[in-house]
């Protein structure tokens, strides 16, 4: 399944930006997603994302009250709306998906069978 992230930038601290991920060929309905990000010397982490099965996205704690994840399935879309952004929101953003994984295994990278390219996203004064 081909993904298209896009939507990064530079921004000041406070600012916003919306990320999009396009899921090529498959309906995004049929398929579990996610953002991921890794900082410079860090490990990917999971940002938060949609289950196959249900509406309602995931969030990590450390995003909560500050980004959204909305999915238009019309569109086979997925977006992720940043709004507060902190300089330690610096990092490539991924999304990823996959046909079959289970609700436990959602913050797991290796539980992806699809990712697209990554889009960078700076937070700096």
């Amino acid at each position: 399944v081909p993904l298209q992230a896009s939507g990064g930038g530079l921004v000041h601290p406070g600012g916003s930006l919306r990320l999009s991920c396009a899921a090529s060929g498959h309906t995004s309905r049929a398929l579990s997603m996610a953002w991921f990000r890794q900082a410079q010397g860090r490990e990917r982490e999971y940002v938060g994302g949609f289950h196959r099965s249900g509406s309602t996205p995931f969030l990590v704690d450390s995003v909560k009250g500050r980004f959204t994840i909305s999915r238009d399935n019309a569109k086979n879309t997925m977006y992720l709306q940043m709004n507060s952004l902190r300089p330690e929101d610096t990092a490539l953003y991924f999304c990823a998906a996959s046909n079959s994984i289970i609700r436990s295994q959602l913050e797991v990278s290796s539980s992806y069978a699809y990712w697209g390219q990554g889009t960078l996203v700076t937070v700096s004064s």
